[in-house]
């Protein structure tokens, strides 16, 4: 297999107690390239031993960490996100070989990943508590935040970066101590956010990274160990239940953000153009492989048929290819797997009457493509608006009125964001309050912040992360009473 080269300074071990390190385990993880799948590199493939000792390493730096003063936590933050920001170019570079994306996308998710970084070196000074007097006038009530402790974060392919950021910058602000294992698709990402947040001046131990190919097993014994005190995880909702199923057991506190089913719904009064415009942000960027993506759409039916071709007419236009290119607006899905589960999606929602309007069908060339996709006229029971797509693909469904549309969008087990587009205010904000879903887009195609509350309800996760909500997620309450 032909080897892409890296940068010389990549680092490529498991970061434990402030050291590079190999893993104690015998086999590497292989970083495939979905553009061209070839061999980026071998990455130390971190077993059961390995995060032993992150735990021990992690436990022992916490009681320091947290008694540093919020200042001094804040400044590092914000110095990680000066570091982060002068890597940018070649952080986003490495991105796009691990994870396909356009170099665009890679530029635009570096920029929001670094905020994470700034906004909670902000917020670091800011975790406040309370003093009150007793109703019954017998004592005082001091409430104060502390940092919960050790807490082990899991990340997915699809957002390398960000998804790292915005666990560990609220865990460093509130006083934690961490334990990263992203995923082994997409790990150079996260261990040059180490050699950041090394740079950066966080205490050895503080933070440690361990990718494993042995995912299950190195969580589980995480999970089970005393020491660890706060679980918060990115990705499905069917590992979602597993890992609050182990987490239960020494009944560590855990915040969940799983899978989607974006409805994506456009009144006839909408301003189609923006729509348009909208809907290729909302379902388009990172080629689709995004839980925030629109997954289902729903356009009221004198409007259905000119939004589907103008819709097609935006899709047929990207330059699909290799992420690095410039002039690519839609790169590779991330792995041979993903471009079955799309191709036998589109073939379900085909076979039960929906109309192919544009593409449908996975590139015939090296590596993972898969052509940009709009279907019509979509049966509402097919299967493609019950589960995730992953991928660039619009499926259309028309609808009647807006009881209707309440219907077929809450009907689902997901409930993380919503989009909607409506010329009148007054029922965007009465769908809005409708919809059963953590997030709301009106008349907009994005809605992820730093310092907005980002989370779901229902099957779509617990708790919260981004704003100041992300930060509580690393602390608990402490309750004091007293007179004077």
């Amino acid at each position: 297999m032909h080897v892409t080269e890296l940068p010389s300074n990549i680092p490529t071990k498991l970061l434990i107690g402030g050291v590079w390190r190999e893993s104690n385990d015998s086999s590497s993880i292989s970083v495939i390239d979905p553009a061209t799948t070839e061999l980026l590199a071998q990455v130390a493939n971190a077993n059961v031993d390995d995060a032993r000792d992150a735990v021990a390493a992690a436990y022992e730096a916490q009681p320091k960490w947290e008694s540093a003063a919020p200042r001094e936590r804040g400044e590092v933050l914000r110095k990680a996100f000066e570091i982060m920001r002068s890597r940018s170019e070649e952080i986003a570079r490495v991105m796009v070989l691990e994870n396909g994306k356009t170099i665009s996308d890679a530029r635009s998710e570096v920029a929001y990943a670094a905020e994470f970084f700034r906004w909670y070196s902000e917020e670091a000074v800011r975790i406040s508590g309370s003093i009150s007097r007793a109703p019954s006038g017998s004592n005082e009530i001091i409430v104060m935040r502390k940092a919960i402790g050790v807490a082990v974060l899991v990340t997915p392919w699809n957002f390398p970066a960000a998804m790292a950021t915005r666990k560990i910058g609220p865990a460093l602000a509130a006083g934690c101590s961490v334990i990263l294992k992203p995923a082994s698709d997409t790990p150079l990402t996260a261990l040059m956010l180490g050699q950041i947040l090394e740079e950066a001046g966080v205490p050895a131990g503080v933070v440690n990274i361990i990718p494993s190919s042995h995912s299950s097993k190195v969580v589980s014994n995480i999970l089970h160990d005393p020491r660890v005190r706060k679980l918060s995880f990115t990705g499905s909702t069917e590992v979602g239940r597993t890992l609050l199923a182990e987490a239960s057991d020494n009944i560590i506190s855990a915040s969940m953000e799983l899978g989607g089913n974006a409805p994506f719904i456009v009144f006839a009064d909408a301003d189609l153009d923006a729509a348009v415009s909208g809907a290729m942000l909302a379902k388009m960027r990172n080629g689709g492989e995004a839980c925030t993506a629109a997954n289902r759409f729903y356009v009221q039916a004198p409007a259905a048929e000119e939004f589907v071709r103008k819709l097609s007419e935006a899709m047929s236009a990207l330059r699909i290819g290799p992420g690095l290119e410039e002039d690519t607006q839609l790169g590779p899905l991330i792995n041979a797997p993903a471009i079955k589960k799309v191709q036998s999606l589109v073939g379900e929602a085909v076979g039960s009457g929906a109309k192919i309007r544009l593409g449908g069908n996975a590139i015939d060339r090296k590596g993972y493509f898969f052509q940009a996709t709009v279907l019509g006229e979509v049966p509402p029971g097919s299967e493609i608006l019950k589960e995730e797509i992953f991928g660039p693909v619009a499926p259309i469904v028309p609808f009647e009125s807006e009881d209707e549309v309440v219907a077929l969008a809450n009907d689902t087990d997901y409930g993380l964001v919503s989009y909607l587009y409506t010329g009148d205010l007054k029922r965007g904000m009465r769908m809005a309050e409708r919809l059963e879903c953590g997030m709301i887009g009106l008349n907009r195609g994005l809605v992820s912040d730093p310092a907005a509350p980002f989370g779901g309800v229902k099957q779509s996760g617990l708790g919260r992360e981004g704003g100041h909500e992300g930060v509580l997620e690393y602390t608990e309450t402490k309750y004091i009473a007293t007179s004077w």
